[in-house]
């Protein structure tokens, strides 16, 4: 084989560009910069996808890490959402780095949903349905409970499941979940009950109780715990129909958000401290609102998925005392009675700086001690707000406070995945915020480092369509169990190349490995393809319309590139 050095540049390998003459030698080496176009990881975003698969990977039962301040799993840092928030930042992985990765990122999903469908996750439900006191201060007695977790209310649950199953459906254009029987919900307490109870639903069922349930509250809402409409647990629900619509070619998010909206003016979604509503009390016709910085943060997240306008143009008022920059690299999160004296103190003197050091004595020597949440819990703080600053693309603040995370909450990297270990302490004491809850070190950093800015609205305005998924190149046949982690996986048009690049988690000397998988590359058009491992000539190979082409590769704690180049 002749040797050409250089490829021709990359905009003369467009599409629209003729291929090269089969008669012509194919490259010997790619040129630098045919790699270094297209996005990596970094070794921590594909930690955390790491992380998010040891996890699910757990026998069934066992939840190491995943262990709560509340044993019934009725708070806020439940089993049940620290599933959902590795499911949304494995999809937006998927969506927005490494959309190519099918099969990577189709075994994840479907092990976090098969976790979400286990009884620990939902059985809290059966108690929780009685309602009480501290839901319903209006309450005489308690309701007659009910197992099944998504017949009524419960949004903090069924919301959650319908988007990962809705996620799953647009990401893969994979419909298993609308089955009959997809989603069932075992009820089978072994000494007491009248006997085994089976609760069966799928996507579109699951769906349609949701939306009764709006219709019934009058499209504020459906309610999470009884009588409470949380803002932010309603968004999921809505995303999700968004999804299902994109796949059925109908419009019901649309039409939802028109009462919702409707709804929401009515009854004022803002309130005075211009942070977001937290909830609404149903019989009481009660707006909520605790002055904290949590569920507006965490609503705004994924309310920028469809509110984008009003989502950042309330931000810096919104952040403003919570978010203090204390060095040029590090962000710390003040508690609610400083940020809200800071707060007041720029209200009265609007001359005063937000993030001076004199600003922030004051706000400390005038601030109450700080309340604990109504149930005597820790809210997952610090994981609501890094996914509002990862989601409205403050990229100097989201650095900041991954940095304050790396240095005051204690990271640990365990069989390849990154985390944040459980601290109930709430600062140490200069003031630096320490408190880890295991939805923020599980979950909400990872989903941080892997989100793209305004990715949930990016995802909302063009999800992936049955008809481009049935089109796009993929690779197949990889799984994280093989011991790879995957930092690029991409299908490039403008090249009309397959771009992968691969590494073990295994990195130090006494522990190496060598992992050989065998990635095959499905939905390529027919021809010739020239194959590159480490920017070098390997093979070539020329295929039919319904060909596709597997290679094996040997992989270690080097980084390994494979190209696949149409030519």
């Amino acid at each position: 084989m002749s040797t050409i050095t250089t490829l021709p540049p990359l905009a003369h390998l467009s599409p629209e560009s003729p291929k090269i003459p089969s008669t012509v030698a194919t490259p010997n080496i790619l040129p630098e910069y045919f790699l270094s176009s297209v996005p990596k990881l970094t070794y921590e975003q594909a930690a955390h996808l790491r992380h998010f698969f040891n996890l699910a990977s757990l026998l069934p039962g066992e939840w190491r890490h995943m262990g709560t301040q509340e044993p019934s799993q009725e708070f806020l840092d439940a089993y049940r959402y620290q599933l959902a928030i590795m499911t949304y930042a494995a999809g937006a992985a998927h969506y927005h780095r490494l959309p190519a990765l099918r099969s990577v990122f189709k075994t994840l999903l479907k092990m976090l949903i098969d976790k979400m469908l286990r009884k620990e996750v939902w059985g809290y439900w059966y108690l929780t349905s009685q309602s009480g006191k501290l839901v319903n201060p209006s309450i005489k007695e308690l309701r007659k409970p009910w197992a099944d977790p998504n017949k009524k209310e419960n949004i903090m649950y069924s919301g959650h499941l319908l988007l990962m199953v809705s996620l799953y459906s647009m990401l893969f254009n994979d419909d298993s979940y609308d089955a009959p029987d997809a989603l069932v919900f075992n009820w089978d307490p072994i000494f007491w009950g009248m006997g085994p109870e089976t609760f069966k639903y799928s996507r579109s069922s699951l769906q349609q109780a949701i939306l009764d349930e709006m219709e019934r509250e009058n499209w504020l809402g459906v309610c999470c715990e009884p009588n409470n409409i949380f803002v932010a647990c309603n968004q999921f629900p809505i995303i999700a129909m968004r999804y299902n619509d994109i796949r059925s070619g109908t419009d019901v998010a649309g039409g939802v958000l028109e009462r919702y909206k409707s709804s929401w003016e009515k009854v004022g979604i803002v309130a005075d401290s211009g942070l977001f509503v937290d909830m609404y009390l149903v019989e009481q016709r009660a707006r909520i609102s605790q002055g904290h910085i949590g569920f507006s943060a965490w609503a705004s997240a994924f309310m920028n998925s469809w509110n984008t306008k009003q989502v950042h143009s309330v931000y810096e008022s919104q952040a403003l005392g919570f978010l203090q920059r204390v060095s040029p690299t590090r962000v710390n999160l003040n508690p609610p009675p400083i940020a809200n004296a800071i707060r007041s103190l720029i209200a009265s003197d609007p001359n005063m700086d937000p993030q001076g050091s004199e600003t922030l004595a004051q706000a400390r020597a005038i601030a109450a001690p700080p309340k604990q949440s109504r149930s005597g819990y820790k809210l997952p703080t610090f994981g609501y707000v890094i996914q509002w600053v990862s989601e409205v693309g403050d990229k100097a603040t989201l650095d900041g406070l991954l940095n304050h995370a790396d240095q005051y909450m204690n990271p640990q990297w365990e069989l390849g995945g990154l985390f944040y270990p459980r601290c109930d302490t709430s600062s140490d004491n200069d003031g630096n915020w320490t408190h880890v809850d295991p939805f923020t070190g599980n979950a909400g950093i990872g989903y941080a480092r892997l989100n793209v800015p305004d990715g949930q609205h990016k995802m909302w305005e063009k999800p992936w369509t049955k008809e481009e998924l049935e089109e796009r190149p993929f690779v197949d046949g990889v799984v994280l169990s093989e011991g790879v982690d995957f930092l690029r996986g991409s299908w490039v048009d403008e090249t009309r190349a397959m771009v992968l690049t691969m590494k073990t988690w295994h990195e130090t000397p006494d522990e190496f490995v060598l992992c050989s998988i065998c990635p095959v590359i499905r939905n390529l058009k027919a021809g010739r393809y020239a194959i590159y491992v480490n920017n070098e000539w390997s093979e070539e190979k020329v295929i039919g319309k319904t060909d596709d082409i597997d290679i094996a590769v040997d992989v270690d704690g080097q980084e390994t590139d494979v190209v696949i180049l149409q030519i």
